[in-house]
């Protein structure tokens, strides 16, 4: 064999073998050199540049699941659902402008029908649930050519827990339908979707809930004139706020009757649940604060739509929360905006993709196209999967403490963050937990239980670097909605 050659083969082998060697020379020495010199680097710095210390966290929604929430979810029937919707678009049109003596056609007769089918929900609560009419005068305007008598109809379901009793959760759709013209009050307006869809939802969770118990009391409200301008949530809203009632939560259902869409997409398992971010009562003080702090994403109203979101997630799996970043939608309105617009935190549920044939317009085929709407384009099955979503967020929302009060960060300079808040008064609140998340995220991610304190410091997490907020926890093991902290000087 030739030299060269065989000097080849040496250098090959030479190169085996010492990637051999190598292989089985262990790298933890040189990690613990490392590790050391970066102690020592930090040591030197001082403890500002130091890794900030693992916080004991639990992901959300790792606490047990209540019992009777799981019942009331498993109960909701879509078979009564559209019982419901057929029985209101039997009265040929629910126009706020129509008749209201006619007991089958119009707007009085379907107030009558509604009132006597929570009246019957009502006998089976013990005693806890009061129906009322409540009516008033809308004088002219622009959608009510003369003066009428509108009636919002309200089931109150009292809470049991007295420190809890005058905390109030309400949700409502509205029972008014319109043709193309919102004061054509003699055409057909049949109003499946919009919105018999989301009357029968409430009055599905009326009589679901009725037969259970909760701390916090729930007002199942149907109301009229939404197609006039808002007019009955409106009214309701202002004596609301006339007579200080602590509504902690406004649901409005309003368009969650079909699955599929007017562009063609179907979607049987996911609901919009629209949250306002800047709060549309903000004055020019709360303003300045917010935009020198952030908190722009973190409203009462975002704040209900997450909890709404991580209690789907836990109780209706096969729904998807899609919360969107928006007071409704664009250019639109819906019920819960004059609870907004008097401080109240308030959400809207809305199908995932709406079908505009089969809404505000008189019932007839053109070019081949049906429009109008009509029951025949209802999921109930659908209607049903929202109706849950709503249940069980206002099931755990009454039955779980109020959210903290007076949440606040300190503001002194440090990399940690402190907080403070007030006393709960519910006897069996077993104490707080903070919650913290990136501030890119949408939800809260991490979650630490602190006792039943006043007032905790995160220790090496910096309020630049993340958004903190606190929560109230029972024996049971509900939580309240997240409180976002204001900022607070550290003598207080």
């Amino acid at each position: 064999m030739p030299k060269s050659k065989l000097r080849t083969i040496d250098f090959v082998s030479a190169c085996l073998l010492l990637s051999i060697l190598l292989a089985m020379v262990p790298f933890a020495p040189a990690q613990q050199q490392v590790s050391k010199r970066t102690q020592s680097e930090q040591s030197s710095a001082g403890p500002a540049n130091r890794t900030p210390p693992r916080q004991r966290s639990t992901k959300r929604g790792t606490s047990p699941r209540n019992a009777q929430i799981s019942r009331i979810v498993a109960e909701i029937n879509p078979r009564n659902i559209e019982r419901t919707i057929l029985r209101l678009v039997s009265f040929g049109t629910r126009n706020t402008l129509s008749d209201q003596n006619d007991p089958n056609r119009g707007i009085g007769a379907a107030r009558d029908w509604i009132y006597s089918e929570f009246q019957k929900v009502a006998a089976e609560s013990d005693g806890r649930m009061v129906v009322e009419k409540q009516t008033f005068e809308q004088p002219k305007a622009a959608r009510v050519p003369q003066p009428t008598m509108l009636t919002n109809i309200v089931a109150t379901l009292k809470g049991t827990q007295p420190e809890s009793v005058n905390r109030v959760y309400v949700v409502s759709g509205h029972y008014d339908s319109m043709c193309t013209s919102p004061t054509d009050a003699r055409c057909d307006a049949p109003g499946a979707n919009d919105d018999a869809s989301g009357t029968a939802a409430v009055l599905e969770m009326a009589r679901v809930m009725a037969k259970y118990k909760f701390g916090a009391t729930i007002v199942f409200m149907t109301v009229a004139g939404e197609e006039q301008g808002l007019l009955g949530s409106t009214y309701f809203a202002e004596t609301a706020k006339k007579n200080n009632l602590d509504i902690e939560a406004m649901f409005t259902n309003d368009i969650i009757g079909s699955s599929l869409g007017g562009n063609g997409v179907r979607d049987p398992h996911s609901v919009r649940v629209f949250a306002e971010g800047v709060p549309s009562n903000e004055t020019q003080a709360e303003a300045t604060t917010r935009r020198s702090v952030g908190g722009e994403n973190d409203s009462a109203s975002r704040q209900l739509a997450r909890f709404i979101k991580q209690t789907s997630e836990r109780y209706v799996p096969s729904m998807k929360v899609s919360m969107i970043y928006r007071r409704d939608r664009y250019g639109r309105g819906g019920d819960h905006i004059p609870f907004l617009e008097r401080g109240y935190a308030a959400v809207r549920f809305t199908e995932p993709n709406e079908n505009y044939h089969h809404q505000h317009q008189n019932v007839r085929i053109e070019n081949g196209i049906q429009y109008g709407d009509l029951p025949q384009f209802d999921d109930f099955n659908y209607i049903a999967s929202v109706t849950r979503v709503n249940a069980a967020a206002l099931a755990a929302l009454a039955s779980a403490p109020a959210r903290p009060k007076h949440v606040g960060v300190m503001t002194g300079l440090s990399n940690d963050t402190e907080l403070k808040w007030d006393a709960n008064k519910e006897p069996d609140l077993v104490g707080y937990e903070i919650v913290w998340r990136d501030t890119t995220a949408a939800t809260w991610t991490n979650s630490r239980a602190v006792g039943n304190v006043l007032n905790f410091t995160m220790k090496g997490m910096s309020k630049d670097n993340y958004f903190f907020g606190v929560r109230a926890v029972d024996k049971d093991g509900n939580r309240s909605p997240v409180s976002y902290p204001l900022p607070r000087p550290p003598r207080q």
